[in-house]
């Protein structure tokens, strides 16, 4: 399979400037190693995949690092969490300003970050890296993230991309796994491994997850209600497992970038909205699979495509976000009591940019009615804002709000 050129790499560029230790953190078969390898051809490389190497990181690490001594790329370094106090000793001692010693990749990223914190504060570069990005997929070298100001649109519109109406729907169902861009991928195959081995790997070195198809169960039930309102109590009754249970599996699965949890907007001044976050997939292909939707065409017109699609697009912003280096995108959801309801709210520089994701091609004025209720409940300003679709071209609905192709993001 040909390498497809990461958006991540001009991120991993910049933090070379600044860090002796980049991490890049992801799930599987996101591309962690194959980008690594890809910009460090000649670099030295390890795996603690490898079990011996691993018991030899465990049991020894200042041999172990003597043994591979940096610059190197460490792979799956949450394996052998002790390494990290070894990887700060030689950080500290090495007297070069620019040099970087040590790539690490790592797909759990609790454990991660919980290490990282105590021994290479200040001294790493972090990345977290998602599957292909429409971009990527489409190799458009724009690298901006994205808001829905005219400056962004002016930018974009020099960078635009052809995106045929079943082409989008193809790449939604298959979601973003570079090996799903091989001509010898195949849809089921790839993600019952990737299922499989997710959660033997991953699952198991987490917790005791004693039952594998209750937590099969426990991924599926989050799979087919994508986009709603996180009820934790009806999916552990659904699966049979207790609220604690599902409070603590849907931790690893954050954590493991399997799902991602979009928090509501809140601030002191609101009194009526509402606190409950929504789910998503990080990887649109792993809840097709999960839910059973075996064709892009039965996916489109099924009773799911609307929220499919708003998936898929608020996932396509957070890679834009991830990919230019910043850890925490500033997107919200808001809903009210009187269950009046913005799909995306982005934040930034106290302006709040109101969002509504259509599965339409004929958008309309009353798809932003909700917007004016934000500077109200908010006492924020309201910038610019529009309604994502499936709509060709970027016009205006009215002043402050537009229509947004989904070749802008």
């Amino acid at each position: 399979m040909n390498y497809i050129k990461r958006s991540a790499e001009k991120v991993i560029t910049k933090q070379e400037e600044m860090f002796k230790v980049i991490l890049i953190t992801g799930s599987r078969q996101v591309g962690k190693t194959t980008l690594l390898k890809n910009i460090k051809p000649n670099m030295k490389y390890i795996t603690l995949d490898d079990l011996f190497l691993n018991q030899a990181a465990i049991e020894d690490p200042a041999l172990f690092l003597k043994s591979n001594y940096p610059p190197i790329i460490i792979d799956e370094v949450q394996y052998a969490p002790n390494l990290f106090r070894y990887i700060k000793i030689l950080v500290d001692e090495n007297k070069s300003e620019t040099e970087t010693l040590f790539y690490l990749t790592g797909s759990q990223q609790f454990n991660l970050m919980k290490n990282i914190s105590e021994s290479l504060a200040g001294r790493v570069g972090i990345l977290n890296l998602l599957g292909l990005s429409l971009r990527e997929i489409k190799e458009t070298d724009f690298h901006l993230p994205f808001i829905p100001t005219n400056e962004y649109f002016e930018k974009k519109s020099k960078y635009l991309i052809d995106i045929p109406y079943q082409q989008i729907w193809d790449i939604i169902h298959k979601g973003s796994m570079p090996a799903m861009y091989s001509k010898k991928s195949d849809f089921d195959i790839f993600y019952s491994t990737y299922v499989s081995t997710y959660i033997e790997r991953d699952v198991r070195q987490l917790t005791q997850v004693g039952d594998s198809l209750s937590f099969l169960k426990f991924m599926t039930a989050l799979a087919s209600r994508i986009g709603q309102m996180l009820n934790l109590d009806s999916i552990a009754n659904e699966v049979g497992i207790s609220v604690p249970t599902a409070q603590r599996w849907l931790s690893i699965l954050v954590s493991s970038n399997i799902v991602y949890v979009l928090e509501p907007y809140y601030n002191n001044v609101m009194k009526r909205a509402i606190k409950t976050p929504k789910i998503y997939f990080l990887d649109t292909g792993l809840a097709s699979y999960l839910t059973k939707w075996k064709t892009s065409e039965v996916l489109e017109s099924g009773s799911m495509a609307g929220n499919f699609f708003v998936n898929f697009v608020i996932v396509e912003i957070i890679k834009s976000y991830y990919n230019a280096g910043e850890v925490r995108p500033p997107i919200y959801y808001y809903r009210d009591k009187d269950k009046k309801e913005i799909d995306l709210i982005i934040e930034e520089n106290g302006k709040l940019h109101p969002i509504e994701i259509k599965k339409s091609a004929n958008p309309s004025k009353d798809m932003i009615k909700n917007f004016k209720i934000l500077e109200k409940s908010t006492g924020k300003e309201i910038g610019t804002g529009g309604v994502i679709c499936l709509y060709d071209k970027l016009i205006d609905l009215d002043e402050k709000n537009k229509i947004i192709p989904i070749s802008f993001l």
